[in-house]
């Protein structure tokens, strides 16, 4: 399957995660609103989050796809099968015995992420027990990782990219149905959250089983011994300081956020929320995708196809990621007044929520690019320079919150890590460039011109159709046909003056 093909349908089952994401979202929002408890709720689901993307989803699937794509290459079925073996023996030891410090310690970690909660008690103490609870959900989470990378090598790209619906359907039916039943509502978020880790380990576990994977815990001595484990672990130490800057960077963030009032931490999660609409579609796909085939490039030592692959997958970015930027700046205000305003939800928060959605709009290209760059590294088992940029970025980040914070608030906070993150793509693209890894195929400036003149026109034309409308003055079902309309109209625009500048589909096939 081509990379597009493939991109296309991450993309496509990413979509359905994210419109179930986006559904959870608005009833939470129209059923529980910006308050103490939601902001409680957030801090708490942030820290096993934030450590399931540690050592999980971000600095194993870093170091573990790579030399799972190595293995599979160069040794047998049945060594493959003992290698995932071993990987998940010694995964599942680590993450226990992480979930249990975090239970014991939940008191010092919400402290340290959230400081400023220490001024409501009763916030805190609610953050203090959630995260209690939720703590083992990073367990389940890291052997979905470990079958998501599984299946992702063997090309299976579908089951784990739709597995996340299964967490948002928790979401929604908890808030529904178990919520209203509680004496403290906001609890009901809590089981979802250890509801819908069980379920994507079961779906993820039922579809190896089918093919024939049988993961099994062996000895961890066993485990430690073999010497593709031991370079796993070799390659995640600095994956883990790399994807560990990026968490202390939330953290830093987070704790900041907690000192801006009431809401300030609720406010931010819904423009991350719609953040991840574009960066999962485009970004994360096509990432997911790159990694194993780039990794292969590389093993055979194929630097044509190697350079062909990054080189498309930036086009795609391009493609995508200026109009989405320009797109998502320009309907803030009316797409978080679609989504979220509600009884709940006044329009103070929907314009507050808005403008953090502009602070990361911003940086959009750089978040998204990132998720392209940064694999064309992993996949030459080399995780110690992104490791450094991300350093870089995160004193960049911290600088500008000092201007920006005292301006523009939690909006400065988004606008901090928008910058941030171009600032880390930029520097990694560089580096690819400066060390020869990378070099740009025939059509950049003609297919540049054409993107900046049709993102031009669609921006345009947004700006012109929102003049003088107060979105959150319209009912629910007019902000709905008006942004639906204006997502529509943008889309046909911008790729109708791309038809009329000679652009074609076929344009979006690799170079040869």
């Amino acid at each position: 399957m081509s990379l597009l093909k493939s991109a296309a349908a991450v993309s496509g089952l990413t979509l359905l995660s994210r419109i179930t994401g986006v559904v959870r979202d608005m009833l939470i929002a129209r059923f529980f609103g910006a308050t103490a408890e939601t902001d409680a709720f957030y801090v708490a689901f942030r820290l096993p989050n934030m450590l399931r993307r540690l050592f999980a989803e971000g600095a194993f699937q870093q170091a573990f796809v790579p030399m799972l794509s190595e293995v599979r290459e160069t040794q047998s079925p049945a060594k493959t099968r003992r290698f995932i073996d071993h990987v998940f023996t010694v995964l599942a030891c680590a993450v226990l015995l992480v979930s249990v410090l975090g239970v014991l310690a939940a008191p010092l970690l919400v402290w340290a992420i959230a400081g400023g909660m220490r001024e409501n008690p009763a916030a805190f103490d609610l953050a203090t027990a959630m995260t209690r609870f939720m703590f083992p959900y990073i367990a389940f989470m890291s052997l979905v990782a470990l079958a998501a990378a599984v299946l992702n090598t063997l090309k299976k790209f579908a089951v784990p990219a739709a597995t996340p619906v299964l967490l948002n359907i928790a979401f929604i039916v908890c808030t529904l149905l178990l919520a209203p039943r509680m004496e403290e509502p906001v609890w009901a978020l809590v089981v979802a959250v250890i509801g819908g880790g069980v379920l994507q380990l079961v779906a993820q576990g039922l579809v190896l089983a089918k093919m024939g994977i049988f993961v099994r815990p062996r000895g961890l001595k066993e485990s430690l011994a073999d010497p593709a484990v031991r370079r796993v672990m070799t390659l995640m130490l600095p994956a883990l300081f790399g994807v560990g800057v990026a968490q202390l960077s939330i953290l830093i963030n987070t704790n900041i956020a907690s000192r801006l009032g009431h809401g300030a931490v609720t406010w931010l999660n819904y423009a991350d929320r719609l953040m991840e609409f574009p960066t999962a579609l485009l970004g994360v796909a096509l990432g997911t995708v790159l990694l194993p085939g780039l990794s292969a490039a590389h093993t055979k030592g194929d630097a044509v196809r190697y350079n062909s692959l990054l080189d498309h997958g930036l086009r795609l970015v391009v493609l995508v990621g200026v109009p989405a930027s320009i797109g998502l700046w320009l309907t803030a205000d009316a797409l978080v007044s679609f989504l979220f305003q509600g009884r709940n939800f006044t329009p103070e928060d929907v314009a507050q929520t808005a403008v953090a959605v502009v602070g990361y709009a911003v940086g959009l290209m750089g978040l998204i690019g990132l998720k392209i760059i940064a694999p064309a590294f992993y996949a030459r088992k080399d995780i110690r320079t992104p490791v450094k940029a991300a350093f870089a970025s995160l004193i960049c980040v911290q600088l500008i919150n000092c201007v920006a914070v005292p301006f523009f608030a939690h909006a400065g906070l988004a606008l901090s890590v928008g910058l941030g993150s171009v600032v880390n793509a930029l520097a990694l693209l560089v580096i690819l460039r400066r060390r020869g890894i990378y070099r740009p195929c025939a059509g950049w400036l003609k297919a540049v011109l054409r993107i900046a003149a049709a993102s031009a026109a669609m921006g345009a034309a947004l700006w012109w159709a929102q003049r003088g409308v107060d979105w959150t003055a319209l009912g629910w079902s007019v902000r709905a046909v008006g942004v639906l309309g204006l997502v529509a109209g943008a889309a046909a625009l911008y790729f109708g003056v791309l038809f009329a500048l000679g652009w074609r589909a076929r344009d979006l096939r690799p170079a040869r």
